[in-house]
């Protein structure tokens, strides 16, 4: 028989904030689980399920894993990271559209799982996503806490007694909350890069600016749009310097941010990659051209036609979008330059793909962490929070049946 004090006395021993952590990761996990293996059940019957565009996914879906609570995490794109994951280098390699971390850090691990390479991605993400929360915890005590360290860099802080821990714990659930955020457990590259973002702030808001660049570099590696983090991670080592100018100044950002070059270099090596692979620097570009029509466009064009020129279920993902820029706005005098820009970014990058994004958009809108940010604030009073965790829930719950009601093109 388990004694409860001493499983008690062991748990006071895990530092923080990783019990809450861990707690985030295992709730979110079953509760999912359990909804999502009951919700295909519940499908099994309906003639219209799956629709001829998914009959392949779900042969897919089946050869993974029989067990439903794990093969749902698989969709689309999965499959391609898994393809890439087994391709040797020596063989010809198409797929420059798709860059090369994710699938890498699943290759070593495969052979300890019995050469599995979908579940190494699976295994991945899900720590990758334990990392997210780990970071998210971190920063969101430094930036929403009371006694935030961040106040003495100007990043503006004026939260009262709100105690970094709850305030910190808010941000980790809006981050889970977020519409599309259930994809953090899918076999996809949401939960690794935004990880790495988390990281990279976190470690930058600390000034330890050669971490910030190491890990920098591999979120350049892990998605296109991690290239343009380089600017707002070099709008906090300008914040944290007040925004001095001058040559003396400009010397002490060269000293203190040079680690920050390490970040383009990331996605300058995924093109040398390209270039190894098909003589061709810009193979991904060409890729995503042919392959899914993407060209880069202005993202207010996109945004504008996507309101006014498309079907009624890609301009609910584009009002999301306008939603997610609202509240960025709204919030951003207690944001700071710093995550205002890199929120803004991470909803017009992927607008400037053109009118194909607005299939993947939700999945996009949920590496603009600062909306969790601003919402954290807002929710400092304990009947705001009740009711936007409520309302957050509700959409996250019914986007999850519509992903696993066969109608997984509506999410990615």
């Amino acid at each position: 028989m388990v004694d409860g004090r001493r499983v008690r006395r062991l748990l006071a021993r895990v530092p923080a904030p990783w019990p809450y952590v861990l707690a985030v990761f295992v709730g979110t996990k079953v509760v999912l689980s359990l909804v999502g293996v009951l919700t295909l059940a519940a499908f099994d019957d309906v003639p219209w399920a799956p629709p001829p565009d998914e009959t392949l996914m779900r042969q897919q879906q089946r050869e993974v894993s029989p067990h439903r609570w794990l093969s749902l995490w698989f969709a689309w794109d999965s499959f391609l990271y898994d393809h890439l994951a087994r391709l040797p280098l020596d063989e010809p390699w198409r797929d420059f559209g798709f860059p090369l971390l994710y699938p890498f850090l699943a290759r070593p691990l495969a052979p300890l799982l019995g050469g599995d390479t979908a579940l190494a991605l699976l295994v991945v993400a899900n720590a990758a996503l334990v990392g997210l929360l780990y970071y998210g915890h971190r920063l969101g005590e430094r930036l929403l806490g009371g006694n935030s360290g961040n106040s003495r860099d100007g990043g503006g802080n004026d939260d009262g007694g709100d105690s970094g821990d709850a305030a910190a714990r808010r941000f980790v659930r809006y981050l889970v909350l977020l519409p599309a955020a259930f994809l953090f457990h899918a076999a996809l590259t949401e939960s690794l890069f935004l990880c790495l973002a988390l990281a990279v702030f976190h470690y930058a808001e600390d000034r330890r600016w050669l971490l910030v660049g190491v890990i920098g570099f591999f979120l350049a590696l892990s998605r296109s749009v991690g290239f343009f983090v380089a600017l707002p991670l070099a709008l906090v080592l300008l914040r944290q310097h007040g925004y001095r100018l001058g040559p003396r100044a400009l010397w002490t950002y060269v000293r203190t941010g040079w680690p920050l070059l390490l970040v383009p270099a990331g996605w300058l090596t995924f093109m040398a990659f390209c270039r190894w692979q098909s003589g061709d620097w810009f193979a991904y570009k060409h890729t995503q051209e042919e392959g899914w029509g993407i060209r880069v466009q202005n993202p207010l064009g996109v945004l504008w036609h996507g309101l006014t020129g498309t079907p009624p279920r890609d301009a609910v993902r584009v009002w999301i979008a306008v939603v997610v820029l609202a509240v960025l706005v709204a919030g951003a005098r207690r944001l700071g330059l710093p995550y205002l820009v890199y929120g803004v970014m991470m909803v017009l990058v992927p607008l400037s793909m053109g009118p194909p994004v607005y299939k993947s958009l939700l999945r996009y809108l949920i590496a603009a962490f600062p909306v969790a940010l601003v919402l954290a604030r807002w929710a400092g009073r304990v009947t705001v929070d009740v009711w936007l965790t409520a309302t957050l829930a509700l959409l996250q719950g019914a986007l999850f049946v519509t992903w696993l009601a066969y109608w997984t093109h509506f999410i990615i």
